[in-house]
């Protein structure tokens, strides 16, 4: 929950932002700007910053969500535009051909053909949030962290050894979700790969030519 929850408010918010910022070049840039600022805020810094701004406790699970969520738009409001980047602009032409209105392509033309990019960043994103939510642990809040601190204070390289396994088991899992979820979404790549596989027969494969022979006038023909 403490991991999923931000990734899925990131979306929510960085795909409508990212979108209207691919549209503006200057707009693009600020974005660019005030989410480097955001992600290289410590996570540290920011769950003991956080509470006093929201009115919650320190040890509120919302702050780890908020707070998850803010890195989370930092990364994906930036990878939307340069997903969108990738779509080819003969495609676009082809769609404002044949009367799509900006909203309309954006959404049944854009963005499925930037999804194989975007899937890319999200399970860069999905995976970080993984490993960041343990870092909760540090201020009270619950979730697999508590694993490394609680072998920590006890002298106890097993349970952080279990932590360790169980945080990369986790990560796993959901990258190998979401790739999989990317290319049910994308049948077309599919078919392309399968047409590349398959070889191409040439016309001429019924004649058989030997060296030093010439070829039949039926075959000339």
């Amino acid at each position: 929950m403490l991991a999923l929850l931000p990734l899925l408010l990131g979306l929510a918010i960085s795909i409508p932002a990212g979108a209207v910022a691919h549209r503006y070049g200057w707009l693009r840039r600020v974005t660019v700007t005030v989410a480097g600022i955001a992600y290289t805020i410590p996570s540290l810094a920011l769950f003991v910053i956080l509470p006093p701004l929201l009115g919650i406790s320190t040890i509120d699970p919302l702050n780890v969500i908020v707070a998850l969520t803010i890195y989370s738009v930092a990364l994906l409001v930036v990878a939307v535009p340069a997903a969108l980047d990738t779509v080819p602009t003969e495609v676009l032409d082809a769609a404002d051909a044949i009367g799509y209105g900006r909203a309309r392509r954006l959404l049944t033309v854009e963005f499925p053909l930037a999804l194989p990019v975007f899937i890319a960043n999200l399970r860069v994103v999905a995976v970080t949030n993984i490993s960041m939510v343990t870092v909760g642990a540090l201020i009270g809040v619950g979730g697999l962290g508590k694993l490394f601190t609680q072998g920590y204070q006890r002298d106890y390289p097993d349970e952080i050894i279990a932590g360790i396994i169980v945080v990369l088991v986790l990560a796993l899992v959901l990258d190998r979700l979401i790739y999989l979820l990317g290319r049910l979404a994308t049948p077309w790549l599919r078919t392309r790969k399968t047409r590349k596989r398959r070889p191409e027969q040439s016309p001429l494969t019924d004649v058989t030519l030997t060296k030093g022979t010439t070829p039949a006038k039926g075959a000339q023909a």
